[in-house]
């Protein structure tokens, strides 16, 4: 029976090796025995991450349909589809053309559950990328036998396990036996430490630590840096802290919640559905006189007579109704404007994965930011040096520019190599030859190859260059040589190999946390072996009985010079920076003719206990203080963030001291500020009472929390979240996964996110700088006030088509306009100009306001009072116009007969069903523009074949109406003269193309025919226009009005 996922494994990290070996009964030299193999699998299961089971698609697929105006649009579908088998013959309509409304409608619903059904198929991708971190084999050794290559899905808890360099860890397992004097581990994907994680076997007395403190215990899916080691497995599969990570990702996209702007929607969705409920029973309650008729007999209703034609009739227009009301063309507009804004914020370095989360950036309010690679730049750079001057009172301090591993990246501060004294190139001599690293570049960036510190002090080797001229102008020849090689991967570093040549290197001293140093003993060029050493500077100082002046001369360190020296230790510190003593000894004493491994004294050197022995009696040369420093950009960025109203909370998993120096020096905090309540360890935080937590949240201004966790920073982003807050979360390790998606909008780094991360995210930053998340929030602002002013748009027009099917069933007369043409004005005539909204400009204030609430409405009382109004002239003018070509001569000297139609009184038009009955009734046929004629056997088909030419006014009435009514969009509140057309100039030309849509159905006769429209003549357009245009004047009255009812609330507030 396997164990429970969430049972609690015994904590290894405080335990003796030997307590870890009795829990699981095994011996380091001999393993588990097979039995006991089968006997752990019996209870822990495969070492591999579990995989849930995910929807069917048939699910999938039912659950696109699973909300309400796509029911509406179903049920419409379904009814036309009815209406136009039953009636295909009595409409005329034969064929395709009978189908085409249905057709239409199941096509969009169609498209619209694929793309649903696409974006949830990748939603848990993140879980699959995690699968691929694990490791694929391990060195075991079982029953007394080394199994070279057992592959890691078979490894159990108990089973000793070898690692060695470069080998990735297959397990969570405790560190057994070093193998050599140390073991570095790369588990910043992990913890988010920038530098690897030196590792030992001694117990850490801790009940409940943080990973980082873990110092025993190594990582499944970390990387082993340098060193060799012996462990026991104590967790597998989904026990280890990968396994932990993948059920937070799944947990946490079980939380996942819709936009803000989906929510509006699906509120708009819902009323609007009760909307067109209450507006069909209205329509059927009017007309119920035409399919319901009875007689009256002695105040009692009998002989009940139901026309199941008239009914079908008014069924055809609730389906109408629903057809309007609902803006088809919505989802696809909005996907369009989602699209167009991630490619701008391509442009600006932010590569959106998720289309929504474009608009969810504009309105976020916190951001929770990573500091190493996002707000620094990742890079360990040398900021100063110092060493000593003439006298053991004196010192000399260096400040070094540049933030990279580029060489050329800036320089030394009123630097001469000239000047480089004996103390400098002691100091230039020990960071380039007491070091292993180098430095690589794929073209755009450099990264260091081995430690990144050790990488910064070879780049201070550089900017220092060498004193002899000769020499230099070498070193600068060969390094423009190295720029035409076919490898320009690594990075020629010319004054560290001249360095590295001068001094030959025989013996390295490796580094280890009691002496808290490493050196190496070289041959001088002079033949004489020296000792080169750097560590931390306490340790070095201790160990050091003379000083190094900048002439090079030795002279004894007294108690004044040791207090300088620590003195200018504590303020280099204090900036966050990470200090590096220097040293050297010439007395070698036995190892003074050290040549190799056949030396007599070699075997002190397989000894780490001799180490600290050697390293006695040194010369202190300087002290170098590296750091990773913050981006220039990021200043600025963190006041546009105050000024735009967002916080910023710093999330971290370095340490505290190191956390607070890089926000003091970004201003998110000011220098004297006092940090009580506003800088906690994620241990610290979460050890608060709720209520305290939530106070810290609250207030306003800056927060650093270090030193934590994966599920500190998850319980963060939830608390946020229950408050209301818009959460913005970036992180590039593995650990940070879990809250990346929760966070409503998950930031990854693209250059050091790992694949989790960023499968994880909702954005990817390509350039992984902090200042790209302000820039990608501004664009967010600017593309939700665009898609307001398009949906408003949208919306609007669908309130007067409404209007227009309503006042036609109202008022009895047969309807101008068919289903079908409603759906090409909301699909595609719409579209083009409601796309075009998306590319207004934006404000320029847009980052001096503060952050849009989550629930603020998309629709208030104003706006709606708006559509209302525009939308009775919208549908006043199409049926306006239907009635004025039935029953008017001229309107407004424009002749309507000139085509011969014949004229009927209104009473007429609205009694259109009785015509069977009117006597001596006739109606002639009509010429259209091209010359056809339009013609009809019966008088009483002039209201149904007859009435092609009253419709296709309505509908290019109503095209053109929409058209005007987008320039309205153009901004909420500014009137057109103040903000004219051509400020987008893309609405302009979607406008034309718009028109040119309307004109390709009127005058190609295959889709005439399809649409039920004939041509229009020149007059006819102009009347067209006369009614169509006062929608702008009306708007602009509209617009006035809500300048001054703002202008008077804000006189009141004041």
């Amino acid at each position: 029976m396997e164990v429970s996922v969430d049972e609690k494994l015994f904590p290894a990290w405080s335990w003796s090796v030997e307590q870890c070996l009795k829990e699981y009964q095994v011996k380091l030299d001999k393993g588990l025995s097979t039995y006991e193999v089968e006997k752990w699998r019996e209870r822990y299961g495969w070492n591999e991450l579990q995989k849930d089971k995910g929807k069917p698609l048939w699910r999938l697929v039912l659950e696109q349909f699973d909300d309400m105006l796509v029911k509406i649009l179903l049920l419409a579908a379904v009814t036309s589809f009815i209406l136009a088998y039953l009636h295909g013959d009595e409409t005329g309509e034969s064929g395709f053309e009978a189908y085409v409304e249905p057709f239409v409608i199941i096509l969009i619903l169609i498209l619209n559950a694929i793309v649903g059904v696409w974006q949830e198929t990748n939603a848990e991708k993140a879980l699959e990328v995690l699968k691929e971190m694990q490791c694929e084999s391990a060195k075991v050794l079982r029953d007394g036998y080394l199994i070279l290559d057992l592959p890691a899905r078979e490894l159990v808890p108990g089973d000793i396990v070898e690692l060695r360099v470069g080998d990735k860890v297959p397990a969570d397992m405790r560190i057994a036996v070093l193998k050599t004097s140390t073991l570095r581990v790369e588990q910043s994907s992990l913890t988010g430490e920038a530098m690897p994680v030196l590792k030992g076997t001694n117990p850490i007395f801790m009940e409940d630590c943080d990973l980082q403190a873990k110092e025993n215990m190594v990582f499944a899916g970390t990387t082993v840096v340098n060193g060799c080691c012996i462990c026991i497995v104590i967790s597998t599969g989904m026990h280890t802290e990968i396994g932990n990570i993948q059920k937070q990702i799944h947990e946490a996209s079980l939380e996942e919640t819709d936009t803000p702007l989906k929510k509006k929607l699906d509120e708009f969705g819902s009323r609007l559905t009760t909307a067109i409920g209450v507006v069909c029973l209205i329509v059927w309650v009017i007309n119920y006189k035409y399919f319901l008729t009875w007689d009256l007999e002695n105040g009692w209703p009998t002989n009940f007579k139901f026309s199941f034609e008239r009914c079908t009739y008014y069924f055809k227009i609730a389906v109408a109704l629903a057809v309007a009301a609902i803006p088809e063309g919505l989802p696809a507009v909005i996907t369009t404007c989602l699209a167009l804004g991630t490619r701008k914020m391509a442009q600006k370095n932010a590569i959106v994965r998720k289309l929504p989360s474009v608009e969810t950036l504009g309105c976020t309010t916190v951001i929770c930011s990573d500091k190493t690679g996002t707000l620094t730049t990742n890079q360990m750079s040398v900021m100063e040096f110092f060493t000593l001057g003439g006298k053991t009172t004196a010192s000399r301090i260096f400040h070094v520019e540049g933030t990279t591993y580029d060489p050329k990246d800036g320089g030394i501060v009123d630097w001469n190599c000239y000047n480089m004294d004996a103390n400098l190139q002691a100091l230039a001599e020990i960071c380039a030859v007491c070091n292993d690293a180098g430095i690589f570049s794929n073209g755009f960036t450099f990264r260091a190859a081995g430690l990144p510190t050790e990488a910064a002090l070879k780049v201070l080797v550089e900017k220092m260059g060498v004193a002899d001229s000769k020499v230099r102008n070498k070193i600068r020849e060969t390094q423009l040589a190295a720029n035409y090689l076919i490898d320009c991967n690594s990075v020629k570093l010319g004054c560290s190999e001249w360095w590295t040549k001068r001094s030959k290197r025989l013996a390295t001293l490796e580094f280890d946390r009691i002496r808290k140093s490493m050196s190496v003993i070289v041959r001088e060029q002079t033949g004489r072996n020296r000792l080169l050493v750097k560590g931390a500077v306490e340790n070095l100082l201790e160990r050091s009985s003379h000083v190094q002046l900048a002439d090079g001369s030795l002279v004894p360190i007294d108690e004044p010079c040791r207090q300088l020296l620590l003195l200018r230790h504590l303020e280099m510190s204090s900036k966050g920076l990470r200090c590096l003593g220097m040293g050297y000894k010439d007395d070698l004493g036995e190892f003074s003719d050290y040549y190799g491994d056949n030396h007599p004294a070699h075997k002190k050197l397989l000894d780490p206990a001799y180490y600290s022995s050697i390293e006695s009696n040194l010369a202190f040369v300087g002290v170098v203080g590296i750091r990773d420093p913050p981006r220039d950009e990021v200043h600025k960025a963190i006041n546009d963030c105050r000024g735009a109203g967002i916080k910023v909370m710093v999330i971290t998993g370095d340490n505290k001291s190191t956390a607070e120096a890089i926000c003091r020096e970004i201003c998110l905090f000011s220098k004297g500020e006092d940090l009580r309540g506003r800088s906690l360890t994620g241990k610290e935080f979460m050890a608060l009472p709720s209520a305290e937590q939530i106070e810290i949240l609250l207030k306003p201004g800056g927060k650093v929390f270090s030193r934590a966790e994966p599920r500190h920073k998850q319980e963060i982003v939830r608390m946020l979240k229950e408050m209301g807050e818009v959460v913005a979360m970036t992180g590039d390790g593995v650990n940070d996964a879990p809250a990346l998606k929760l966070a409503d909008i998950g930031i990854a780094m693209g250059i050091t996110g790992t694949e989790v991360a960023k499968e994880a995210s909702d954005m990817v930053l390509a350039d992984d700088n902090f200042s790209t998340i302000v820039s990608a929030v501004a664009e967010g602002r600017s593309i939700y006030n665009n898609m307001k002013a398009f949906i408003r748009y949208m919306i609007s027009s669908n309130v007067g088509e409404v209007i227009s099917i309503f006042l036609t069933a109202a008022l009895g007369i047969p309807e101008c306009m068919i289903p079908v043409q409603l759906l090409w004005v909301n699909l595609v005539t719409d579209g083009p100009p409601a796309t075009a909204l998306g590319f207004n400009p934006a404000d320029t204030d847009i980052m001096r306001k503060p952050p849009r609430k989550s629930d603020d409405t998309l629709i208030n009382a104003w706006v709606l009072f708006r559509y209302m109004v525009i939308g009775s002239y919208v549908g006043i003018a199409t049926v306006g116009v239907f009635i004025l070509w039935y029953t008017q001569a001229s309107v407004l000297g424009i002749n309507l007969v000139s085509d011969g139609h014949t004229l009927i009184e209104l009473s007429q038009l609205q009694n259109w069903g009785e015509c069977s009955s009117w006597s001596n009734f006739s109606a002639t046929p009509y010429t259209v523009a091209g010359g056809s004629v339009v013609t009809f056997s019966n008088p009483c088909d002039y209201f149904s074949v007859g009435k092609v030419k009253a419709m296709t006014l309505s509908l290019s009435v109503l095209v053109a109406i929409e058209m005007f009514n987008s320039l309205n969009a153009l901004s909420e509140d500014v009137s057109l003269i103040k903000m004219p057309p051509w400020r987008n100039p893309w609405l302009l030309v979607a406008m034309s193309m718009s028109f040119g849509l309307d004109c390709l159905i009127l005058y190609v006769p295959f889709l005439a025919e399809v649409f039920g429209v004939v041509p229009l003549s020149l007059t006819e357009w102009l009347l067209v226009m006369l009614v169509s245009a006062p929608v702008v004047l009306i708007d602009e009255f509209l617009k006035f009005a809500g300048r001054r009812r703002r202008s008077r609330t804000k006189v009141k507030t004041a």
